[in-house]
This record gives C-alpha cells, structure tokens and sequence, in this order.
C-alpha cells in the first residue's frame, strides 16, 4: 500500500517528537514543567542530572521541536510548556506510563510568597489567582505576551474608578504578562497592573509592610479584591 505524503510526513513528525521525549533527561525536564510552572536552565539542569552545557542542548532540542517555550524576565530565561496540547499529551503518555503529574514545591518565604509588589505592581499567588481570572472571565485578552481589555473589561475597570484611556496615553506597555518568580507563573504587570496595586492599596485591601516587599492580604480582603474584578 502506498504512503501519501502526507501520512508520510505525520509519521515523521510523530517520530521525530517521540525521540524528543525518549531521551530521559529531556523526559525528566518535560515532566517537571508540567505542574505550569516555569524553570531556569539551571534548574532544569539539576532535575535532570546533567551538566549545563548538555542541558543547554536538550533544552535546544526541546524548543526546536515545539515542546517547550522560552520567556526572559530581567537577566533570566526560563523554559514553560510551549502550549496546552503539549501538556495533554504528556498527561496522557504519564497516564499510560502510570505516574500522576508531578508536584510544585515552592522555596520563597511564606509572606512573600501570598503577595507582594514588583516593581509598581503586585505579585505573588494572590496576584497570580487575579490575573488567571481577568483572563478566565475574559476581561482581558491575550495578545502574545501583551493584554488587550475587552468591552467587559473596559467597563469592569471603568466601575472600579480605574481610568484606562488615562493609562493607554502613558509612555509604557499598558498591560503585559510577568513572570512571577515565586509562583513561575504570570501576574499582571504594565501600566494596568499597577493601577491594580494602587486600587487594592486605596481600598485597604492590600496594605504595605514596612520592612520587605511583602503585602499583608487577609483571607477577607482577597475575596474582596476577587470579586471586585468579577469573581462570583
């Protein structure tokens, strides 16, 4: 029987990500992404028991073949799972393998952790829950690393005394995504995400502490702030 070319190609394709997997410390990399968090290629490295410069080359592999994504924040680079489909699928080969999805265990200090600020606007797993749910509810948009406010989110914001067309004027990046390096997932930032910040701190949801970058949020006060941006 003949192979149409593009079975013939599939086939390739499906070979070719196979021996991507295949190889056990580009397997161990890929299975220690999957919890959505991001890593360094130090880290990576560490988890796979291997030396930089292997890791360097697996990670190479990793991204050529679609599987991983790479996102500088400041002067590091750190590797995610390059999209959902890549992660559904290595869910499914675990489950065949019979393991479960590996855990996060994160080393950042409690309080720093809850929240904090960077930079003008806030951080943390309070921040991170926030901007996972404008996106969820669908306030804002992904547009490749930036954000666009939809129609729902414009008069969210705009009920909330937060003046959009007054931060779209301003001479920087009006919404973004920013890694978190506690949570190795993305939090708010741009000129939206400190309109956030100032928000949360004006309404006594969030208040500074005085030694650290830390931010005290009660358990009340985060549901306040959750439910202020449109969590039911």
């Amino acid at each position: 029987m003949d192979v149409t070319p593009a079975l013939a190609s599939a086939d390739a394709g499906l070979a070719q990500l196979a021996g991507a997997i295949a190889e056990p410390a580009r397997a161990r990399m890929l299975c220690s992404l999957l919890d959505g968090h991001a890593r360094t290629a130090t880290e990576l490295s560490v988890l796979a028991e291997v030396g930089a410069s292997t890791a360097s080359a697996h990670l190479t592999r990793l991204c050529k073949d679609g599987l991983l994504t790479v996102v500088a924040q400041g002067k590091h680079r750190y590797y995610r799972l390059a999209s959902a489909e890549a992660a559904q699928a290595l869910e499914a080969l675990l489950v065949v393998a019979g393991f479960s999805r590996p855990l996060f265990t994160p080393s950042t200090p409690d309080r720093l952790r809850h929240a904090r600020t960077c930079y003008d606007h806030m951080a943390g797993t309070v921040a991170v829950a926030l901007h996972d749910q404008l996106l969820a509810q669908q306030w804002l948009l992904d547009e490749g690393g930036n954000y666009r406010l939809t129609e729902a989110g414009v008069i969210g914001m705009a009920a909330l005394g937060i003046d959009v067309a007054l931060l779209a004027s301003q001479r920087r990046r009006f919404a973004c995504a920013c890694l978190d390096w506690s949570e190795r997932r993305f939090h708010l930032g741009g000129a939206l995400g400190a309109a956030v910040l100032q928000l949360a701190l004006r309404r006594s949801w969030a208040e500074r502490e005085l030694d650290s970058r830390a931010l005290s949020i009660t358990p009340a006060n985060q549901q306040r702030l959750m439910a202020a941006f449109g969590a039911s």
